[in-house]
Formats: C-alpha cells, sequence, structure tokens
C-alpha cells in the first residue's frame, strides 16, 4: 500500500519561499512518476510538476522559473521548492504518484499532467500566501 505523508505547508507573504517535502511509505523500491496538484480554495485540482525516477521534470507552464520539483537519491523523499510566491499560489498542494509520467492512448502519447493521472494522493498541505 503505497503511503504520501506531505509536510511544509503554512503561510507566507508575496514574495517568499517555501519547501514542501513528501515522504513515500509502502515501497521497497520507487519507480513511481512523482508530482505535485495543487487545489486553489474554491477550485478544480491542477497539475504542478512532476519527476521522473531518471530526475527529468516537467512543469506547468505558468510555474516554470519559480517552482522546483526534486527528489532525493533513495526516491523515498519527494520536494517543492516555491519561490517567489503570489497570492494566487494560495492552495492545498498535494504529493502524488502515478505508474508512468507518459503513455499512449487512443493512438496519442501524453504526459501525466492531469490530476486524474494521479492514482496515489497524500492527505495535502496548505499553503497561504498573503499580499
Amino acid at each position: 500500500q503505497v503511503q504520501l505523508v506531505e509536510s511544509g505547508g503554512g503561510s507566507v507573504q508575496a514574495g517568499g519561499s517555501l519547501k514542501l517535502s513528501c515522504e513515500v511509505y509502502g515501497l521497497k523500491e520507487n519507480s513511481l512518476c512523482m508530482g505535485w496538484v495543487r487545489q486553489p480554495p474554491g477550485m478544480q485540482r491542477e497539475w504542478v510538476a512532476y519527476i521522473e525516477t531518471d530526475d527529468s521534470t516537467r512543469y506547468k507552464d505558468s510555474l516554470k522559473g519559480r517552482f522546483t520539483i526534486s527528489q532525493d537519491s533513495t526516491l523515498k523523499m519527494l520536494y517543492l521548492q516555491m519561490n517567489g510566491l503570489r497570492p494566487e499560489d494560495t492552495a492545498t498542494y498535494y504529493c502524488a504518484a502515478a505508474w508512468h509520467c507518459s503513455y499512449y492512448s487512443d493512438g496519442g502519447y501524453y504526459f501525466t499532467t492531469a490530476p486524474a493521472d494521479f492514482g496515489y494522493w497524500g492527505q495535502g498541505t496548505r499553503v497561504t500566501v498573503s499580499s
């Protein structure tokens, strides 16, 4: 049973930084595609970034340059460094995992960038950015 446990959320003023962490339990070796998904208040979940086992990364275009996803060498700790935070970054941030970071479907090739692509979820950690 895969279990994901986030930490590191909190309140910060605009322009500040936060680093979220996620610990992965239940796997002898982690071969999953690890990612972050966020849900702003009253809005739908949106994908933030993912990282593959070879440390390849992909980001939501609007977050490139401010957010950095990383993992440790054991692949049991996932991180999201968030710099230059803005009020619109206020959300509950979820650590999530999928079997693959890309896949073929209906003749097309897709990247795992939809929240529905992720099958494992943490409980979420709240980030509040004040102006």
